[in-house]
């Protein structure tokens, strides 16, 4: 596998993920909008319109985001020395050829690069696994939601009844800002990064999919309901369904710290996966 053949897995990555809602979130949607009464029945009922509409491979949402990816590199993976070139030349192509918006804009200068690459763009979350084979997950998030990110520093005597206090509080006031139904990404603990990568890498896993952990699962289920009860309800005009899911991650903790970030998604909750091995053949997923 050559650098082109691998930019063009890229291409064909990002076009999944940009106009195909994974399975587990359209079921959800349809449930939701099952469950719901007027007005938030005939907003679910526009986004899965607009969700029909985007299998004509148009982007699901105009908002394409800037291009984030999760890269599980196998020890042993044959084509390492293309991965991040491979990446980011991937971006540059599939922001012509998809296309994509262009949403990367220098801080000093507010020039925007036109291809979605710049510093540090797109982002790459790399983690070192055994194995020959090499796993990317692409994650298009839009400005909206990504708004509604937030991070606070919890005193430890606050305990899980303070961290549950802070998630619904937050959600409550972000409001329909995120376009909900949303899909929330809770981290706890570690420092004030790992909060913040644990709450992004959350919102990775399948709507419905419940932590392996019990008592995280159960605070899982706890938040879910608890934000279903304030009404905010799809697009922040009413209703039963505020959030999909709700998925929690956590890492120990320093005595005297109680790090929560939260990662909010909108319902455009969109993410694609290719697995390739050490001939270079590829899998693709949208789970």
């Amino acid at each position: 596998m050559d650098i082109e053949a691998f930019s063009g897995a890229i291409v064909k990555l990002l076009k999944m993920a940009v106009t195909q809602l994974p399975p587990d979130v359209e079921n959800a949607l349809k449930e939701a909008k099952e469950n719901e009464n007027e007005p938030a029945k005939t907003q679910i009922t526009a986004i899965l319109e607009n969700v029909k509409l985007a299998n004509r491979e148009k982007p699901i949402c105009q908002d394409t985001g800037i291009q984030t990816f999760f890269v599980k590199m196998g020890i042993d993976f044959p084509f390492k020395k293309i991965v991040r070139e491979g990446i980011i030349e991937g971006v540059r192509r599939a922001t012509k050829e998809i296309p994509l918006r262009p949403n990367a804009i220098d801080v000093f200068s507010s020039k925007n690069s036109g291809d979605n690459t710049g510093k540090h763009v797109p982002f790459i979350h790399w983690e070192i696994v055994d194995g020959s084979s090499c796993e990317i997950t692409a994650l298009p998030k839009g400005g909206g939601s990504e708004n509604m990110s937030t991070l606070r520093m919890l005193k430890p005597g606050e305990g899980l009844e303070g961290v549950k206090k802070f998630v619904i509080e937050w959600m409550v006031q972000a409001a329909g800002n995120p376009c909900p139904p949303t899909v929330v990404g809770v981290g706890i603990g570690g420092g004030a990064d790992i909060a913040m990568k644990l709450a992004k890498q959350a919102i990775l896993r399948p709507v419905g999919e419940r932590s392996k952990d019990v008592e995280v699962a159960k605070m899982e289920e706890e938040l879910m309901e608890e934000i279903n009860k304030t009404g905010i309800g799809p697009m922040g005009l009413g209703g039963k369904t505020t959030v999909l899911d709700v998925h929690v991650e956590v890492a120990h903790r320093h005595p005297a710290s109680l790090p929560v970030g939260i990662v909010v998604q909108c319902w455009a909750d969109r993410r694609a996966k290719m697995i390739i091995d050490e001939r270079g053949e590829i899998v693709w997923s949208m789970k």
